[in-house]
């Protein structure tokens, strides 16, 4: 299995047989990397962010696929709670707008909004899934080459399929491709909770 960037082009071409479009193989991984940031979920993609909390909007990461938890850190450390757009615009309606100790967040056009407006430094600490760090020739490996190859290589050669027009090759792809998917966001589960998945307690009334 390929360990870096320049190994999976040269066994995708390998795989294809096609060296003659060594230019398009870039394009091949790129699109495999946008599908892993959409369907991967994995404590390794999770990173951890700081900023000083003085307004009502702050930008979030430019690699901030979702959120995992907001929490408040200065003083007594606490998480803010999620809510909607709607939510947060009826509590700010209802309470005139009123500045404050922030305890709610909303994500919204790219910032994350809170309730109340900050009454002054606050500082915020944002954890978050972010998107897959592109392989190039500059930046040659990352989590997923070095402990999961056959993803990226299928993935890859999911997409040569359309493009090269050779459809029957497709399923076979795309079926070994999913597998591997399914097997790193089973593997992040049992990273995170020992294998033994959540247990709901159900409570008697």
């Amino acid at each position: 299995m390929p360990s870096t960037y320049q190994e999976l082009k040269d066994q995708i071409i390998n795989f294809i047989n096609k060296p003659d479009i060594d230019q398009t193989v870039d394009t091949f991984i790129d699109l495999a990397e946008a599908d892993m940031s959409r369907r991967l979920r994995h404590w390794r993609m999770e990173r951890r962010s700081t900023a000083i909390l003085d307004t009502q909007y702050s930008a979030l990461p430019t690699d901030f696929i979702e959120p995992v938890r907001l929490a408040i850190t200065s003083g007594d450390t606490y998480k803010l709670e999620a809510e909607s757009q709607a939510q947060l615009l009826d509590r700010r309606a209802a309470a005139a707008n009123t500045t404050g100790l922030p305890k709610y967040y909303a994500i919204s056009t790219g910032s994350v909004e809170v309730f109340p407006t900050p009454d002054g430094e606050y500082t915020l600490e944002l954890l978050y899934v972010s998107k897959i760090q592109a392989l190039s020739s500059s930046n040659t490996s990352n989590w997923i080459l070095q402990y999961f190859p056959d993803i990226y290589l299928y993935g890859s050669l999911l997409h040569t399929a359309p493009f090269l027009e050779q459809d029957q090759r497709l399923n076979v792809w795309s079926s070994l491709y999913d597998k591997g998917i399914e097997a790193v966001n089973n593997e992040n589960g049992n990273s995170k909770f020992g294998g033994s998945g959540l247990r709901v307690k159900i409570r008697s009334y």
